[in-house]
């Protein structure tokens, strides 16, 4: 080849030089799209090598299986923790004791209602009864005063269910659903229902202000209209005689549900209003006996009412005691019980918990963080052992340490006054009992 033609060839092999590169470069990017649609990691290991296709798998799967995986129990523990009853696999909203103090009736919105053996709650294992809600899931419960019964408030449906509980050889119940639900009467969403212990009548309430009482057949006996703007509590006494409410409102509204002697309905009629408080009030609870309430307000306090009065005669209740509770006047919610001898305040603010002594209106005990979302209902159960409290997939169950120092405080008092030998003997009794509870808990205050 001559010198002249070098220069040429050379341009030349520079060319499809340059060529060549633009081509494999133009291979490489369309590859690396290619991987990129395909999912597929496109980067090579470090040594050189290509990245294990496993592994890429193993990641893909294990991302599967968080995603599956259900969200994680609250996990709460307390040195007065008794127990946590966990069988819902939804949120539960409200818990109801059988007036027997055997069971304790729980609702969730996964479908279902538990009853749970009172008799099981210091055990390790807490066994639990399931009676399935189809196509529908209840918000609230309530037992019937015989405890073969309970109903449930459907929040698609908008009624009231039956169910029946019957006794099976081994034990346990079967539970069956009545052919027909109650009509549908509210206009506003349903906020609470009650059974009067005598099982003359249901108690509807919803959130605007109408609260409904029905016979027990289904048929609406009377419309209240409870002039508080909104309701937003509404409960039936333990002696089944009233009816209460409290909305926007600085009072809590009570009505005496009336029958004849043979047992037929008459009417209602207003018995007497708790007027103290400066704001709304935002819960309220009877004792026991319903010889006392207690009611909380958005003004920040709480109050303890003596409610045995004839209002026949126009007397008004008395008022006994008023605490703060700052809590009450924020924006979360709010809910109050009152142990069944009066002795000991629950009140739930967000998901904390805080007890009070009524007799000298002091906070003994507070529980913060119970449950992962703000708590739905608190109950203490028929005894006064313990407290349960709902918020989140469990019910967590207090011992009433209040209770038991109420119980040596009333014991000490009595002993002074007593005059015979046998009633100082039965006081000593139940003063040494209530000391070693303390004890056993390490709660006993020296």
């Amino acid at each position: 080849m001559e010198l002249s033609q070098m220069p040429e060839f050379m341009g030349l092999s520079v060319l499809l030089g340059l060529l060549a590169l633009m081509a494999t470069a133009a291979v490489a990017r369309g590859w690396l799209r290619a991987e990129e649609r395909s999912g597929r990691p496109a980067c090579r290991k470090a040594n050189g090598f290509p990245p294990d296709k496993s592994s890429g798998s193993k990641k893909q799967k294990q991302y599967q299986r968080i995603r599956k995986e259900k969200p994680q129990q609250h996990n709460f523990t307390h040195r007065l923790l008794a127990a946590a009853l966990k069988s819902h696999s939804g949120n539960i909203s409200c818990m109801d004791f059988s007036s027997n103090g055997k069971y304790l009736a729980t609702c969730a919105d996964d479908r279902t209602i538990r009853i749970w053996s009172t008799k099981d709650f210091l055990q390790r294992e807490h066994r639990s009864m399931r009676a399935n809600v189809e196509l529908d899931h209840a918000t609230l419960v309530r037992f019937s005063p015989d405890c073969r019964a309970f109903i449930v408030w459907l929040a698609n449906g908008d009624t009231l269910r039956v169910f029946k509980m019957t006794k099976r050889e081994d034990g346990g119940y079967t539970f069956t659903a009545t052919p027909e639900d109650f009509p549908k009467k509210h206009k506003a969403p349903v906020i609470d229902v009650g059974i009067a212990n005598t099982g003359k009548f249901i108690m509807t309430a919803s959130s605007d202000t109408t609260v409904l009482i029905w016979s027990l057949k289904g048929q609406v006996l009377s419309t209240i209209n409870t002039n508080q703007m909104n309701n937003t509590h509404a409960a039936v006494s333990p002696c089944g005689r009233f009816v209460a409410s409290c909305g926007f409102t600085p009072d809590v509204k009570v009505w005496e549900v009336c029958f004849g002697k043979k047992g037929e309905f008459q009417e209602v009629v207003r018995a007497f209003e708790l007027k103290g408080h400066s704001a709304a009030v935002r819960s309220f609870a009877f004792s026991n006996d319903s010889r006392r309430m207690a009611s909380v307000s958005k003004d920040g306090t709480w109050k303890l009412w003596d409610t045995d009065v004839e209002y026949k005669k126009q007397q008004d209740p008395y008022l006994l005691r008023t605490g703060r509770f700052e809590e009450a006047a924020g924006a979360a919610p709010c809910r109050l019980a009152l142990s069944p001898d009066a002795q000991v305040l629950a009140l739930a603010s967000g998901s904390s918990i805080h007890l009070y002594n009524t007799r000298r209106g002091e906070k003994e005990e507070c529980f913060e963080r119970v449950h992962g979302e703000c708590i739905t209902d608190l109950s203490f159960d028929i005894t006064g052992r313990f407290l349960a409290s709902c918020g989140d997939r469990a019910v967590r169950l207090f011992h009433n340490t209040p209770g038991h120092r109420a119980i040596v405080e009333e014991m000490q008092g009595h002993l002074k006054r007593a005059s015979t030998d046998s009633t100082r003997q039965r006081l000593q009794q139940k003063l040494t009992q209530a000391q070693e509870t303390l004890k056993s808990l390490g709660a006993l205050k020296k």
